[in-house]
């Protein structure tokens, strides 16, 4: 799996909530905050963004909106009125609407995720990503965006199984489009989108991800991609934002929650595949970076899934 792949599961902690709502007339909802990573796709129509800061944004049909950080906004017919003027859309998505001229078909949705558990890169993207439909821009994206309204808007059968994998391949495509998107408007530069594009950072990224029990240290991962470790250490650090044994420690244990949400592997097992010597070594490691020992990490998941899982 490569480095991009893993940014992904970070978000995609279970299936994506979604509803598909048809507007007309007078509308508008608030949304937020959410524990995740919100998202809105305009099959039909056009609409208005209310974001949480700035001015509203108008969007058309096939435009899609990603809200990384979950934060306050609202959806209208209109951009007369605040956030606060809005009622909070209903747990079960916005209505249905009497079918009128000129009505809205919307996508509206949500990736649950562990603050925790995200990624670096998650964290640097800003609180919404707009996302045009522009004619030939982001042909993947745009193709995802069209199946996903010919399932939705015209019910084809098996739309139940084909939804949720289309929505993954949507996160995918937004989050490639975003870099493809900033690379284009400011060029090479430090941060993430460069990270992930530079031939010495990213490759000792991929060694990390790859092999996080190996016992890396700053000068063996510099040896690997044939810099010093001084000049490797400058260079990691000034990409990514944490030195590389931070990383290191970081990376290990995020794939130890999700080891632990995601299996039943015992504690030992899992403290040796992420690179520690002792259970009790993980174990001071894991609370430290996420509040709860392991043991309660992993009632804590089960629960939420469970509940998840009763309100489907």
């Amino acid at each position: 799996m490569d480095v991009f792949s893993d940014v992904i599961s970070t978000v995609r902690a279970g299936r994506a909530k979604f509803t598909r709502s048809r507007l007309s007339g007078r509308w508008g909802y608030a949304f937020g905050p959410y524990p995740g990573a919100g998202f809105h796709v305009v099959l039909e129509g056009n609409c208005w963004l209310i974001p949480p800061s700035g001015s509203p944004v108008a969007l058309g049909a096939g435009d899609v909106v990603f809200l990384p950080h979950g934060v306050v906004h609202g959806m209208s017919d209109s951009p007369d009125r605040t956030i606060a003027e809005l009622p909070l859309a209903p747990e079960a998505g916005p209505p249905d609407h009497e079918p009128a001229p000129g009505q809205a078909q919307l996508l509206c949705g949500a990736y649950r995720l562990d603050r925790g558990q995200a990624h670096p890169f998650l964290r640097t993207l800003p609180e919404v990503v707009h996302l045009p439909a522009r004619l030939g821009d982001h042909s993947a994206l745009r193709s995802a965006v069209d199946l996903l309204g010919a399932d939705l808007i015209e019910a084809r059968p098996g739309a139940a199984a084909a939804v949720p994998a289309l929505m993954d391949l949507l996160l995918v495509y937004l989050l490639r489009a975003w870099l493809d998107e900033e690379a284009a408007r400011h060029g090479p530069r430090g941060g993430w989108c460069l990270a992930l594009t530079d031939p010495v950072v990213a490759t000792a990224l991929q060694h990390i991800h790859r092999s996080p029990a190996h016992p890396w240290t700053v000068q063996e991962l510099g040896a690997e991609v044939g810099l010093s470790k001084t000049a490797f250490a400058r260079r990691f650090t000034s990409l990514v934002g944490q030195s590389p044994m931070a990383y290191l420690t970081w990376w290990r244990l995020s794939t130890g929650a999700r080891m632990l949400r995601d299996g039943q592997a015992p504690l030992a097992a899992i403290a040796r595949n992420v690179g520690y010597t002792s259970e009790f070594a993980f174990s001071a490691a894991f609370k430290r970076e996420f509040g709860a020992a392991p043991g309660k990490f992993r009632r804590q998941q089960r629960d939420i899934t469970e509940a998840v899982a009763s309100n489907r």
